[in-house]
């Protein structure tokens, strides 16, 4: 065998491991899965998934400020994204910008009358796309485990 067959028969070898094919698995599920969940919140909504993503954030402590600055982390997005973002939820209008009375280069975004409408609107849609394509296609013992894994997953990336 040539070094050339080796090195073909090593990286078939290496992009067929189970580990790559498992995680692979994962991300396709995932991604699928926010895709359908953006579809339907576009479509019965008027917002995106990242849109309900800020809405989240902003109604799950309602008297907490948050600023723009914390919500670009928390959506792993960079300044100018959530600033675009941010931007055209305001326009539609789910939010609004606030000064922050403790520091004048921050801004707090907070969650409008409208926006907690469209929230809670889109919460449903959310769960319904989640339980059809997340929960019922497993056991309930299966979906347990798996939620148990996901969270261990996430708890060790968090503590690294």
């Amino acid at each position: 065998m040539d070094a050339a067959t080796r090195r073909d028969d090593e990286t078939a070898r290496a992009a067929n491991s189970r580990i790559v094919q498992d995680f692979g698995l994962l991300i396709k599920a995932a991604t699928r899965l926010e895709q359908r969940i953006d579809v339907a919140l576009r479509r019965e909504c008027g917002i995106s998934h990242t849109m309900f993503e800020v809405l989240i954030r902003l109604c799950r402590q309602p008297d907490e400020e948050v600023s723009q600055r914390a919500l670009a982390d928390d959506l792993t997005l960079t300044s100018s994204g959530i600033t675009r973002l941010i931007d055209r939820m305001e326009e539609a209008p789910l939010v609004r910008r606030v000064p922050s009375p403790e520091d004048r280069r921050s801004v707090l975004v907070e969650v409008t009358d409208h926006g907690r409408a469209v929230f809670l609107r889109a919460a449903e849609v959310h769960g319904q796309v989640v339980e059809r394509y997340f929960v019922t296609p497993l056991a309930p013992a299966d979906y347990g485990r798996l939620t148990t894994s996901l969270g261990e997953i996430h708890r060790a990336l968090r503590d690294d």
